[in-house]
């Protein structure tokens, strides 16, 4: 059988990590700067509040019929309401849409509304120097609230200093004219189909179905020769609602970010990783192409992170010196902040996630990282008995391993390997991004070690590959097999390198992480909670299809040590946004393109 044929070269034993404490949330989205004062904070949070109440009024005229009279009334001659107050499914969507985004204090969306409030503003003040508009007090609530509102805007401009893409106009005037069409189109058909009035011509039916688009109100009842069902009217709003939604997306989404990693920013972390790469057996995942990197200003830390949906999600621990850790995610955080993302960090250590909450992070258990000491290691005993019959059951049948490092792996060798991997994956999408490199063959990881293996006939049926984890350290990144081989093939090829690596200088091994172990282990104890039971059979019903349940199994038959990785976040109401952010990332999840 060979053996390996390059050594792997000795290292430091890594560092003792910090004890586990409890980590603080966030403060408020606005902040005022020192010497600033809490009012401009405080006006910003009124426009947000402001917007959310306009929201819940529009929503309530919509569904109430005489509330939605009563703000036509005052919404028609000599009345007028406060700013965004139509008693229509398009101003409530605007109104819901904008209180979300002036949370995240995106500086588009203040000059937005300021264009509109604004001269709003203007012109209700000009109307009362007017008799039959000043004799109506309602008139002076309108203007004194629109007024407040616009004044909040100009106090807590500070606060709106979030930046968008730069290709959001010209997105959001597609999606406008695009989106006009099609529903303008729909509500027209629509429109000629329910009409109950003879004689209407297209052009009556188009600025009808356009007038009821923005209000379902007496906007459109000037049309004696159109009069659709009151559901037609809705149906025709709601879609038009839906259409601006998606125009206000478009041109308020946050930007997306760096899509590759800069060669410079590459070379900088390698220098890292040379120095300090034993802390942390994720560490070389930091390498992905399709990530960003934010530097501290010493330039002996950086945070690698990757924008998915509006959220920077960073993966593992920092890298470099732990105690420039904080000036990097100081600065991962003021560009999380700059941008409007929200800041999310996966697959953080323990010793990590100390740091993190220093930042104001709190933390969220996610499950273990399976690490073999192979010093510990051995086939013998009861305890490791199945794993020793698969070994033993493969080996009978003539499979061999070959470990070998990248950079000795011939280019033609290596492309069939690539090859074979892209053959054996299972499903068009590759799969991992916090405990994934992404690639497979590049000239720059040729310190990654391969474990090839062939049947008894030569014919290559599975491969593993290991990225380098410090010097004494092996990372696992990528598993592929030939779903025709012998069961147990996988289990063979793990036992292979256990045994043959402590000749090479390896002393620790990483292997998958296994999410929510701990779940199935207590939960599975003798006098386990109810709550635990439940949810222990609600994760080991889902691993019918993602497998949870299946890798704990497949990596405790080793024996490793359970190291805990956690999910660091800012509030607790961002973790469906970052689970479905962090879903995205790892390839579980494929959202159809634009």
């Amino acid at each position: 059988m060979p053996t390996p044929q390059t050594a792997l070269i000795p290292s430091q034993v890594p560092a003792p990590r910090a004890p586990r404490r409890r980590i603080p949330l966030l403060p408020p989205p606005f902040r005022a700067a020192a010497g600033d004062g809490p009012p401009r904070a405080r006006a910003a949070t009124a426009t947000v509040w402001y917007l959310r109440l306009l929201a819940v009024l529009n929503i309530a005229a919509v569904l109430s019929l005489p509330f939605r009279e009563e703000v036509h009334e005052h919404n028609a001659g000599e009345y007028f309401t406060p700013y965004l107050a139509t008693a229509g499914l398009v101003s409530a969507a605007l109104a819901l849409f904008l209180a979300v985004v002036m949370r995240r204090r995106k500086r588009a969306a203040w000059l937005f509304n300021l264009l509109l409030a604004g001269p709003l503003f203007g012109l209700y003040v000009l109307a009362l120097t007017r008799a039959p508009y000043r004799e109506h007090p309602f008139n002076w609530v309108s203007t004194a609230l629109t007024g407040l509102f616009v004044a909040a805007l100009l106090l807590g401009r500070r606060e709106f200093d979030a930046v968008g893409d730069r290709s959001n106009p010209r997105l959001a005037l597609a999606v406008g004219v695009g989106g006009t069409l099609v529903c303008g189109g729909l509500g027209t058909l629509l429109v000629h189909a329910t009409n109950k009035v003879a004689g209407a011509g297209l052009r009556d039916e188009i600025a009808y179905t356009l007038l009821r688009g923005i209000s379902v109100g007496p906007l459109a009842d000037r049309f004696a020769v159109v009069q659709a069902p009151r559901w037609a009217d809705m149906v025709i709003n709601t879609l038009m609602a839906a259409t601006f939604l998606l125009v206000l997306y478009a041109c308020f989404r946050a930007p997306r970010g760096a899509c590759l990693l800069a060669p410079e920013d590459e070379a900088r972390l390698r220098a890292l990783l040379d120095r300090h790469g034993e802390r942390d057996s994720l560490g070389y995942f930091a390498l992905r192409r399709d990530k960003a990197v934010v530097f501290s200003p010493s330039g002996k830390a950086a945070v690698a992170y990757r924008v998915v949906g509006g959220v920077s999600l960073a993966s593992g621990d920092p890298l470099g010196d732990p105690e420039a850790w904080p000036g990097a995610i100081d600065a991962w955080l003021a560009e999380a902040r700059r941008h409007a993302w929200t800041p999310a960090v996966m697959g953080a250590s323990e010793e990590a996630g100390t740091v993190y909450a220093r930042h104001g992070l709190d933390a969220l258990e996610l499950g273990d990282e399976a690490i073999v000491d192979l010093a510990d290691f051995t086939l013998d005993g009861r305890a490791m008995r199945v794993v020793r019959q698969a070994h033993n059951r493969v080996r009978r049948a003539g499979y061999t391993v070959r470990v070998r490092r990248h950079e000795d792996i011939p280019a033609e060798e290596m492309a069939v390997l690539v090859e074979r991997a892209d053959q054996w994956r299972d499903g068009a999408t590759e799969r991992g991004f916090s405990m994934a490199l992404g690639r497979l063959g590049d000239p720059s990881d040729g310190r990654c070690v391969m474990l090839e293996c062939r049947d008894a006939d030569g014919t290559p049926r599975a491969l593993l590959s290991f990225v380098p984890w410090g010097e004494r350290g092996l990372s696992l990144d990528l598993m592929r097999r030939d779903r025709a081989c012998e069961n147990g093939l996988m289990e063979y090829m793990v036992v292979e390198l256990l045994l043959r690596a402590p000749e090479s200088g390896i002393d620790r091994v990483s292997l998958n992480f296994a999410m929510f172990r701990s779940v199935f282990e207590r939960g599975a104890r003798l006098g386990a909670g109810p709550v635990l039971r439940l949810w222990r059979s609600t994760l080991t019903f889902f691993s019918r299809w993602w497998q949870i349940e299946s890798l704990y199994r497949a990596n405790a038959k080793y024996r490793p040590v359970w190291e805990p990785r956690f999910l660091l976040f800012a509030k607790s109401s961002d973790i469906p946004r970052i689970g479905l952010a962090s879903a995205r990332a790892e390839g579980f999840l494929t959202l159809p393109g634009r």
